[in-house]
């Protein structure tokens, strides 16, 4: 049999930890808490919930998520986040991939919820993420500190059996998180060495809500699609430019 470690990141994630682990813990080799750093009842909980617990000071989610990778000698890693569910039939299927295949990798569709409403569009569904992966064959972009990029050595596949994603519980963890990513978006334009022009304040916002509300089909979720996509332009095509503009791209 191939061994399958489940590996969660976490930091402060009391309201989710027990039900993550309790729905990998019955067909994984182990599950492994990478914590950095907790100052809730995180750990206690993964421990009482049959979790192992790694603290790991936090750098960035690539540096994270390769550390779990170089220290864990299953051959195959499942990264699920701590307000991720698997799914019965995504048990099914991991086990038996994992056993036929000779990928280096497999890619996982996620069914989100945001605000209690399960999205059908705008880039949220199906939401493939590149999750299970065999071990020696796998490596994080370093330079891609957030929406963090793995590199295969060789083909990856495609999985139907969904992870649950319960993505934001209400509007303010939602402006909190983009708000993170929004500064991380910047850094990483920075290093490319991209500067602000004063049309990328108009072009840029415009291009975003095209591409999510037409393109993604983001228009499929109604008011809250068109909520959504309005405040994703606002943070991913104007806030990072307004921080380039200010000078703190670098921070």
């Amino acid at each position: 049999m191939k061994t399958l470690t489940a590996v969660i990141l976490t930091h402060n994630e009391a309201a989710h930890i027990s039900a993550c682990i309790a729905t990998l813990l019955a067909w994984t080799d182990g599950v492994v808490v990478w914590d950095s750093g907790s100052t809730d009842a995180t750990c206690d909980l993964a421990h009482l919930a049959g979790g192992l617990v790694v603290q790991r000071s936090f750098d960035d989610y690539a540096r994270q998520r390769q550390a779990a990778l170089d220290s864990i000698a299953s051959e195959w890693i499942l990264f699920v986040d701590a307000d991720e569910r698997a799914t019965p039939q995504l048990a099914t299927e991991v086990q038996r991939v994992i056993e036929q295949s000779d990928k280096a990798g497999y890619w996982i569709p996620r069914r989100n919820f945001i605000v209690g409403h399960e999205m059908r569009g705008g880039g949220f569904s199906p939401d493939y993420q590149l999750r299970l992966l065999r071990r020696e064959k796998a490596h994080y972009d370093l330079a891609r500190e957030v929406h963090e990029i793995v590199q295969l050595e060789g083909d990856a596949g495609y999985l139907s059996a969904p992870l649950i994603h319960l993505n934001y519980a209400d509007w303010g963890q939602f402006h909190r998180k983009q708000v993170a990513y929004a500064r991380y978006e910047a850094r990483i334009l920075a290093q490319r060495g991209i500067r602000p022009r004063p049309h990328n304040f108009v072009l840029q916002p415009l291009r975003e809500f095209h591409r999510r509300f037409f393109s993604l089909a983001g228009w499929r979720d109604g008011l809250h699609g068109l909520r959504l996509c309005l405040l994703l332009a606002w943070y991913y095509g104007f806030v990072p430019y307004w921080h380039l503009w200010q000078g703190d791209g670098s921070d």
